[in-house]
């Protein structure tokens, strides 16, 4: 089934719910939608899981927010609805900024509520370049973002998804043109102020701190070829702060490798499902 959640601000968010068994939450990337995660839906489904995805607020079919667009709100929004269909003992599964709102909620979560997390080229700790974060990126590369966003976000979604998301501009790359229109679907079917927002969101929010609070098992996936999302000041930095951490780095992958090498990801997210802790 599918349907909405209203939160307390009246915003409607959009989810899929499929299946029954263990609960898995998909939390998708920006600008993207609940429909990145097809895949890995189809797949859990199949093996008895109870598997679940959104739009965040601003994206998909979810409410096409002016205000909101922060990592405070993405958690509250999931708390919300985590409470509305009553779900317990969950694995909470993010992709890029996904994966710091993954962070922000389990840090967060009520006791009971999560059972294990996973973190997919993912935003923690922080992106941008600081004098606490020297190996970040400089702001200066999302102020680009942002530029690019307000000039045609239809061109500039197309860039993204034609070339660095997917690794489509590495020399010998299988270019996939349905996962290209797919990607840039989703992203215009969002609402151009809250994904211009949710730059800042991604970008500049410190997850330093939700890293270090989440006590569950945490599995850490990360391409070394990450255009996106590098990885040096990313995964090798969060399973420093994890209390419970597991990283497993993939040689050559794209930042998009839940897409382009879903059978391979899966694979291990089905694995670290499966295993006691």
């Amino acid at each position: 089934m599918d349907g909405f959640v209203t939160m307390r601000d009246q915003t409607k968010i959009y989810y899929k719910d499929w299946g029954k068994g263990q609960p898995i939450v998909f939390h998708h990337g920006w600008p993207l939608s609940a429909d990145d995660w097809d895949n890995q839906l189809l797949f859990f489904l199949d093996k008895g899981f109870r598997v679940i995805a959104h739009d965040r607020r601003g994206h998909g079919r979810s409410t096409q927010t002016e205000a909101g667009n922060d990592m405070d709100t993405y958690a509250s929004d999931v708390a919300q609805l985590v409470a509305a269909l009553e779900l317990a003992d969950a694995i909470h599964v993010g992709h890029s900024t996904g994966g710091g709102e993954v962070a922000h909620y389990v840090a967060r979560a009520e006791p009971g509520r999560v059972a294990k997390a996973v973190l997919i080229s993912a935003v923690p700790p922080v992106m941008v370049k600081s004098e606490k974060n020297a190996g970040g990126l400089p702001i200066e590369v999302f102020d680009d973002l942002r530029a690019r966003l307000m000039q045609s976000r239809a061109q500039f979604y197309l860039d993204v998804a034609s070339g660095p998301f997917y690794g489509f501009n590495r020399a010998g790359a299988t270019v996939m043109e349905g996962v290209t229109r797919n990607w840039w679907r989703q992203a215009m079917m969002g609402g151009a102020k809250a994904q211009y927002d949710c730059i800042k969101a991604f970008s500049e929010t410190d997850f330093t701190e939700d890293v270090r609070k989440i006590d569950v098992p945490v599995l850490v996936l990360h391409g070394d070829d990450d255009q996106i999302v590098p990885y040096a000041d990313s995964a090798p930095l969060s399973i420093k702060l994890l209390k419970n951490g597991r990283l497993k780095t993939y040689e050559g992958y794209p930042h998009g490798m839940l897409t382009t090498h879903a059978d391979v990801i899966n694979s291990d997210l089905l694995e670290f499902f499966e295993a006691d802790s």
